[in-house]
């Protein structure tokens, strides 16, 4: 995907899309059930839901990036900083 000087950069601006998008959708990301839910519910007249198509693709590419991170030995930082996670 990237190069190991670009992890830092790419997991942020991911992390700031994701964030924004989470936002728009109405949902806290501390609270797990609320994303299962809002990637979960479709609602086809509803303009958020490009939102939360976006934000399902963005967690994906989060995924990705974290499942190569680790595969390298790197520990990528939490989505959500535990301090904010209430």
């Amino acid at each position: 995907m990237s190069g190991f000087e670009h992890y830092d950069r790419e997991l942020k601006d991911l992390d700031n899309e994701i964030h924004h998008y989470a936002a728009v959708c109405g949902i806290n990301l501390a609270n797990r059930h609320e994303i299962e839910a809002c990637l979960r519910n479709h609602h086809d007249s509803w303009a958020e839901d490009k939102a939360r198509e976006s934000l399902q693709g963005l967690l994906v590419l989060r995924i990705k990036l974290e499942t190569e991170m680790i595969a390298l030995g790197f520990s990528p930082p939490p989505l959500v900083p535990p301090s904010s996670a209430q």
